[in-house]
C-alpha cells in the first residue's frame, strides 16, 4: 500500500448559521472556491495535476448542490482537468472525504488529492435534503428515530452526567476556543473570507462567547425537553433502553454545537505526489475506520469505531497523544472521556464545535486540521480525530507526524 501524507490544510472562519451571520451573503461554492484557492496559492499546486477534489456536504442542494467541489473548481480557476466529487455520511462527512482520497492514494490510484467540505447552514437549513430515515415510518422505526438532542439526553441519563457537568464541559469549551484565538494558535490555518472587492467579510469564528459563564448557562431551558416529551421521543429512548425511566433533560444551545457555515480542504498525497509539488510532508494518514453504533443512543458512535480502529491497527490509547473529538453535545465528549478514561488535558485541547460551531460537512476536516496544529505547537506526535454521526455510526482517523 502506499503511503499517504498530509502536505497542507485550510479552512474558512465559522459564521453564524443565520441570515444575520457575516457569511450568509457568501453561497457554498464560493466559501468552497475561498479555501481551493488558498490551499493552490500557498503551495503553489499546478491544479492540473491534481486527480480529484472530495468534498463533503450534509445537504447538497440548492445552492450546495450538483457536485459542488467541481462548481467550486471552476470558480476558483482551476484546471478543467481537475475532478470533483460529493459525499455525505452526515456530521463526518468532511473526514470521510479526507479518508476516501487517503484510500485512493493508498491504492495507487491518485498521487494528489484535495479533501475537506463545505456547509452554508444559513443559506440551506439543516436537513433541507429530507430523508427516509426521519421521513419514512418503515426505516424511523427500526432506526429508534429521534432528534439528536434527545439523543444526547439519554446518554446524559444513561451515562450519569448532570446539567452542571455538561454545561462545566461548555464553559471550559469557550475558554479554551477563546485563548487559542487569542494566542494565535489558528492563524495560520483559518483564511479570511473576502468579497469580490477584496474587503474581509470574516477572519475570525462568529460563534464564539468567550464570556460564558456558569451562571449564564443555568438560565437556559432545555432544548429537547419538549419533543422528548411531547413529541413521543422519550418513549422511543425508553423503549431502546428499559432499564431508563425517565430522560433527564441536560442539553440547550449553549452546550451543544452551534449552527454556523464554513469550508475546509486537506492536501493529500502520496510521495512522488508531495516530489512533484516540491513539498515536503507534515503528517501521514496511520488508519482509518468506520461503524454502525447503537441508533437510539446515535451518538457514542466515536467509542466504538476507536475500539475497532485501535485493534485493526494494533494501537493503544497510550499511542495516541492528542485526541479530537467533534463537540456535538457536551454529553458526547464526556462520555468519550468516562469510556476511555481519558484527561481533560489530551482532548478538544483548543475548544471546539460548542464554542466554534458545526459546519457539518466541512467539521471532520476542520478538526483533522486543528490537531495537527497542535500537535506541531507541542512537538507532540499522534492524534485520533473522530466524530459522532446522525443515525448511530462513528468515524476516526489516526494521523502520525513525519
Amino acid at each position: 500500500m502506499t503511503e499517504v501524507f498530509i502536505y497542507d490544510h485550510v479552512r474558512t472562519p465559522r459564521g453564524r448559521g443565520k441570515k444575520d451571520g457575516a457569511l450568509h451573503e457568501v453561497p457554498s461554492v464560493r466559501l468552497a472556491a475561498k479555501t481551493l484557492e488558498a490551499i493552490r496559492d500557498r503551495n503553489g499546486l499546478d491544479t492540473e495535476t491534481v486527480d480529484d477534489i472530495i468534498m463533503g456536504c450534509v445537504d447538497p442542494v440548492m445552492d450546495a448542490g450538483a457536485v459542488i467541489p467541481k462548481a467550486a473548481a471552476f470558480e476558483a480557476g482551476y484546471s478543467t482537468k481537475a475532478p470533483g466529487m460529493q459525499i455525505s455520511r452526515f456530521c463526518a462527512s468532511g473526514l470521510d472525504a479526507v479518508n476516501f482520497g487517503a484510500g485512493k492514494i493508498a491504492q495507487g490510484a491518485d498521487d494528489i488529492v484535495i479533501a475537506g467540505g463545505v456547509e452554508s447552514m444559513s443559506r440551506v437549513g439543516l436537513g433541507m435534503s429530507g430523508g427516509a430515515w426521519f421521513m419514512d415510518p418503515s426505516v424511523n422505526f427500526p432506526a429508534y428515530f429521534m432528534p439528536q438532542g434527545v439523543s444526547a439526553d439519554l446518554i446524559a441519563t444513561k451515562y450519569g452526567f448532570s446539567r452542571t457537568d455538561v454545561d462545566a464541559y461548555a464553559v471550559e469549551s469557550q475558554k479554551r476556543a477563546a485563548h487559542a484565538w487569542e494566542k494565535g494558535w489558528f492563524d495560520k490555518s483559518v483564511i479570511p473570507v473576502k468579497d469580490q472587492n477584496g474587503l474581509t467579510i470574516l477572519a475570525k469564528d462568529e460563534h464564539m462567547r468567550p464570556g460564558t459563564d456558569m451562571q449564564a448557562l443555568g438560565s437556559l431551558n432545555p432544548s429537547f425537553q419538549m419533543p422528548g416529551e411531547m413529541g413521543g421521543f422519550e418513549a422511543v429512548g425508553i423503549q431502546a433502553h428499559p432499564e431508563i425511566e425517565r430522560i433527564n433533560y441536560v442539553h440547550h444551545a449553549g452546550n451543544s454545537s452551534g449552527i454556523v457555515d464554513g469550508a475546509s480542504v486537506v492536501l493529500l498525497g502520496s510521495k512522488a505526489g508531495g516530489e512533484s509539488m516540491g513539498k515536503k510532508p507534515r503528517a501521514r494518514i496511520r488508519a482509518f475506520a468506520n461503524i454502525g453504533s447503537d441508533p437510539a443512543l446515535m451518538l457514542t458512535g466515536p467509542v466504538d469505531v476507536t475500539e475497532k480502529l485501535l485493534k485493526r491497527s494494533d494501537m493503544s490509547l497510550a499511542d495516541i497523544d492528542l485526541f479530537e473529538l467533534n463537540e456535538a453535545f457536551a454529553a458526547v465528549v464526556l462520555r468519550y472521556m468516562q469510556a476511555f478514561d481519558i484527561d481533560h488535558d489530551r482532548i478538544n485541547v483548543n475548544g471546539g464545535a460548542i464554542a466554534m460551531g458545526h459546519p457539518l460537512g466541512a467539521t471532520g476536516a476542520m478538526i483533522l486540521g486543528t490537531v495537527l496544529d497542535e500537535l506541531e505547537r507541542r512537538d507532540l506526535n499522534t492524534a485520533l480525530v473522530t466524530l459522532c454521526i446522525g443515525a448511530g455510526m462513528g468515524t476516526a482517523t489516526v494521523i502520525e507526524r513525519v
